[in-house]
């Protein structure tokens, strides 16, 4: 891989005056300046935007790394995390995954080589091998709501507790039939929503119905197939967790196609509550998640570590808030 004194010397010309060139700090003779660039050309010479950025110090920028925005409690969340920043001197960039980890590889690459200072992500945990190397070269790294790795810091929410009171909650109703929209088990929020349900409905001595179909987990469309799939499962089912709030908006259209009255026949209960719920139709019981009080901690985390000396860097710190119930019509 060519470097800079390689530049230099195709170019017959100092290491400091290519640096000139490329950085544009200050005049070069455009002669000389066009000899570089043909060099730098012919060369196939990258500079380490990296270095180079921490070289000058920091930018003042966190990259914000998420599976989507649309309908999704992120919404909320990276709107606490772009408000904190801003009033601590940060910018943001935003950038949306889908959940596939190609595009999320493609992200963080562009994100490490680029003008940041920080990454907060919720990752999909197929790339947690480039998230250390960016962290061990000085970056910060936040992890939100999935925690895949515990040499990183993270701000969670006590998702076990989410699916155990849910079930807890809907019994206390008199239901007896409950079932779980879930997600993917590889990722953390999932797998432990369905050990808080699992362990809760072992205690109550209840059958399960669990259901997963090929399709974006976080979307409307996933619940609203589910419920069709529950329905055929389950026939005696009073009651349905869904994980998120999309699932939720699916179940409630689903269920309105089937002609079942919500809650009189069936109670619909959310475990990933945002502002959305509340201002359905049917308003949906949920679990709501402090969202941007995520966001606000991630920032303040990220940017304590990002203001921090290189020598007194803060330790790991791996937050988890609960989540607070919200009844409403639905449940």
């Amino acid at each position: 891989m060519a470097t800079l004194k390689d530049v230099a010397k195709l170019a017959c010309v100092d290491v400091s005056t290519v640096s000139r060139a490329l950085n544009n700090t200050s005049y070069v003779h455009p002669d000389t300046k066009a000899r570089i660039m043909a060099a730098v050309k012919e060369l196939s010479y990258a500079p380490n935007v990296l270095a180079q950025g921490l070289r000058q110090g920091k930018r003042h920028t966190i990259g914000v790394v998420i599976p989507r925005l649309y309908f999704t409690i992120f919404a909320e969340i990276v709107q606490g995390i772009e408000e904190e920043a801003r009033k601590r001197g940060y910018a943001t960039l935003i950038c949306n995954t889908e959940d596939d980890p190609k595009i999320e590889k493609e992200n963080l690459n562009k994100l490490r080589n680029g003008f940041i200072d920080g990454i907060i992500i919720a990752g999909t945990g197929h790339n947690n091998r480039i998230l250390k190397d960016i962290l061990a070269n000085g970056l910060a790294v936040t992890q939100i709501i999935r925690k895949q790795e515990d040499t990183m810091s993270s701000v969670t929410v006590d998702y076990a507790k989410c699916g155990y009171d849910a079930v807890i909650y809907l019994a206390k109703k008199g239901c007896r039939e409950i079932g779980l929209i879930n997600g993917p088990m590889n990722l953390a929020p999932y797998r432990e929503r369905y050990q808080g349900y699992h362990k809760a409905m072992t205690k109550l001595a209840l059958r399960e119905t669990t259901t997963s179909i090929d399709a974006q987990s976080n979307s409307l469309e996933y619940g609203y197939h589910c419920t069709f799939e529950f329905l055929k499962q389950n026939p005696n089912l009073d009651a349905i967790i869904a994980a998120v709030d999309t699932q939720g908006i699916g179940v409630l259209r689903a269920l309105k196609e089937c002609r079942i009255q919500v809650p009189e026949k069936m109670h619909v209960m959310s475990l990933t509550g945002y502002t959305i719920g509340s201002m359905l139709e049917t308003s949906m019981t949920a679990l709501e998640m402090p969202a941007r009080e995520i966001g606000i901690q991630a920032a303040n985390i990220t940017i304590e570590y990002i203001e921090a000396p290189s020598e007194k860097k803060p330790s790991v710190r791996h937050l988890v808030f609960n989540s607070i119930l919200a009844e409403r019509e639905s449940g």
